[in-house]
């Protein structure tokens, strides 16, 4: 399959947030009780500020979204617009690790090389801008993918009855490539 991808824009927002729902309906299914398949959509989804900030990526299969997923040099660790304890302070890449926000994978698309597809985009844009690690909130669906590109476990985090685990990775050695933000694979 060929992928394309780019910087989000706002004209993505409806598209983003359908994928996003998604993903969240189908593929946390055989992680979630429907309780906490429920309770996932009031602490994940859209940060428009990674948008804003021209962090977040969208990965195509032509025309349509297969995956979606972004970085930040703020605070906030998770969580979408509506999301309670969001924090836009900035980070200091000499000391703190950036954020890998708000993955999404359409879930036609699962399994397919689009998250890794994200994450490298995400990892060679933050090393890029001077970070040396990437920490991220997984839920138990995304632990697998970000444990095979290297992260590691961290300690649980409270977010009401959604199980998420803090995860870290160093970023020494990333280089775009192929994949690095702004070009396209074909």
């Amino acid at each position: 399959m060929t992928f394309t991808s780019r910087l989000a824009t706002a004209a993505d927002v409806m598209a983003l947030q359908r994928v996003m729902d998604d993903a969240i309906s189908l593929l946390q299914q055989d992680f979630l009780t429907p309780e906490q398949i429920a309770a996932s959509r009031q602490v994940m989804g859209l940060d428009t500020q990674l948008i804003t900030d021209a962090t977040y990526f969208v990965v195509l299969d032509g025309a349509r979204i297969a995956g979606c997923g972004g970085w930040s040099r703020r605070a906030t660790l998770f969580g979408g617009d509506h999301s309670a304890g969001r924090s836009a302070a900035p980070l200091d890449p000499a000391r703190d690790a950036a954020r890998i926000r708000a993955m999404y994978t359409a879930p036609a698309y699962a399994r397919q090389g689009v998250g890794r597809r994200i994450l490298s985009l995400c990892e060679a844009a933050a090393a890029a801008a001077g970070f040396n690690h990437a920490e991220l909130a997984a839920t138990a669906a995304g632990v697998p993918l970000y444990a095979a590109c290297g992260y590691a476990m961290g300690e649980p985090i409270e977010a009401g009855i959604v199980p998420l685990v803090r995860m870290r990775k160093r970023l020494h050695g990333v280089s775009g490539g192929a994949d690095a933000p702004g070009t396209e694979e074909r």
